[in-house]
């Protein structure tokens, strides 16, 4: 295969993931990214003169990169310091009302039976275990597989599986299956929140998200300088594998010949030939002509795409705190969660009562602040992606804020800087930032139990075109982008050799448990 060459656009997780499993295996890779550095929504925003992430913030599934690294012989801790957070996060609805879960199981069943009752602690054990069976029954025939059909799902699980998954009720919403589980309303809006890490309402969200529990119970890790290291190890890892990787290069059109991928023109006017490539980025981009015309082709169908998931307004802020003692990751909760997603995707608004989520970055596994000296933090509140129908006010920005510190001080937890240490990123921003998303984090919103096969997969209209990215199956999150993109390695590679092209792609090996 020392002949072939690749073109991936988009250094972010999928693209470097594909990058890794391509030049592992021979392939002349280059990786061409338009923003100054590699990782894709892992980037930072420098704020008074320090670096805060300000996409994702922890890494599960860790054997994901594991996997990739170990195929290719390497092992992960020589690309990145991963560390284990020993509280998965806390939670507070009141300045009285806090709940820790911890990386421990046992100490989460105690803290929920202090918090709530012992009963509400057997029915979080219950369901800690039906959420392993989702898992264990999702794993190989959705999350590291190609995008599946039912009929693939039927055959990769068999009669008895399908019949176990259908006892789970996955046809129910998230909320709904929240509801069999637990009778403390805090518990059970505590765990709709999974819904949101897919971007997606806990009332319109399929129950199988409920495994995400489990995803958070086999291990969360913070990452040694920040999730921008996790891509800046991945990037080192592929170009040690000789993968080129160019940054401040923009990608003006695919190019085409007799109808099949042939490589790119870029701004500059350079044309890079090559035998295949992987757009590795918003698929909805493909629609707005982000390749050019040739590419429109290989947009997936409008189905595939909406509706658009949560977008998010966040504060990157370097601020002194007191009072409430916030663990790395904190959830500020309030009463009406309902209202909150009625908000956003039914009338197109910031929502009245926001979930507050802070990132506290400088209370990790590698450090811990003194007293009374500014932190790295970083605030998130759902909000809707941008639309023709919907623009956000700076008026209804300003009222949105004022919910969120009002309620932070209601909770206890007090934050004090000026206007030089606080940066705000809007739906706008945020959809500027990466082309075609219109804000949306997550592609496509999760809901309804049909929306995992609407999702694009990595094959295209276009030959010798293929897709990878958190838009793309299996779905968002960052270790989901990296399975994407070794999806999109596997079915190119089948491509290519032309007696198998047809062939469904499953990522094999790794371990899924703690």
């Amino acid at each position: 295969m020392a002949e072939r060459s690749v073109i991936i656009i988009g250094a972010g997780m999928g693209g470097l993931a594909a990058a890794v499993d391509l030049a592992r295996q021979g392939v002349a890779v280059t990786v061409l990214e338009r923003h100054p550095s590699v990782g894709g929504r892992m980037h930072q925003r420098i704020v008074d003169g320090v670096a805060i992430d300000s996409g994702p913030t922890v890494i599960t599934m860790r054997w994901v990169f594991e996997d990739l690294l170990a195929a290719a012989g390497l092992d992960l801790a020589r690309f990145v310091d991963l560390r284990p957070l020993p509280v998965i996060a806390r939670h507070a609805w009141s300045a009285d009302e806090r709940l820790d879960l911890f990386a421990e199981h046992r100490a989460s069943v105690d803290a929920i039976a202090q918090f709530s009752s012992p009963t509400e602690a057997r029915r979080f054990e219950a369901f800690c275990k039906e959420a392993r069976q989702v898992y264990a029954l999702l794993e190989g025939a959705y999350i590291r597989s190609e995008r599946p059909t039912l009929r693939s799902m039927g055959a990769d699980l068999g009669m008895r599986g399908l019949a176990r998954l259908a006892s789970l009720g996955p046809f129910a919403s998230l909320w709904r299956s929240l509801g069999r589980h637990f009778t403390d309303p805090r518990l059970r809006q505590l765990f709709a929140r999974y819904s949101t890490y897919c971007g997606g309402s806990p009332w319109q969200s399929p129950a199988t998200l409920m495994l995400i529990a489990h995803v958070e119970q086999a291990g969360v890790w913070a990452a040694a300088g920040g999730m921008q290291a996790l891509g800046e190890g991945m990037a080192t890892a592929a170009r040690g594998l000789g993968a080129r990787i160019r940054c401040d290069t923009t990608v003006a059109e695919l190019c085409l010949d007799q109808g099949r991928a042939s490589g790119v023109r870029l701004a500059s006017g350079e044309t890079l030939d090559a035998d295949a490539v992987i757009f590795n980025g918003e698929a909805a981009a493909l629609r707005h002509n982000l390749l050019g015309s040739a590419a429109r082709a290989a947009a997936p169908p409008r189905k595939a795409l909406e509706p658009r998931s949560l977008s998010a307004l966040t504060w990157a802020m370097h601020a002194r705190v007191s009072g409430f003692e916030p663990s790395f990751h904190t959830v500020f909760f309030q009463d009406h969660y309902e209202g909150e997603f009625g908000d956003i995707f039914d009338h197109g608004r910031l929502p009245r009562q926001p979930t507050v989520y802070l990132c506290a970055q400088d209370r990790s596994p590698f450090s811990a602040p003194e007293r009374g000296v500014r932190e790295r933090l970083l605030l998130l509140v759902n909000a809707p992606a941008v639309s023709d129908a919907s623009h956000l006010s700076t008026v209804e920005i300003d009222a949105c804020q004022s919910a969120v510190f009002t309620h932070l001080k209601r909770c206890g937890l007090r934050l004090e800087m000026d206007a030089s240490q606080v940066h705000l990123n809007t739906p706008e921003d945020f959809s500027q930032r990466f082309a075609g998303s219109a804000g949306a984090i997550y592609g496509m919103a999760p809901h309804g139990w049909m929306s995992s096969f609407r999702r694009a997969g990595s094959r295209t209209a276009v030959p010798g075109l293929f897709l990878a990215g958190g838009s793309i199956h299996p779905g968002a999150g960052v270790p989901m982008a990296a399975l994407s993109g070794r999806v999109a390695a596997a079915t190119l590679m089948a491509h290519l050799d032309s007696t198998n092209r047809s062939r469904r792609v499953v990522i094999s090996g790794g371990m899924s448990m703690a």
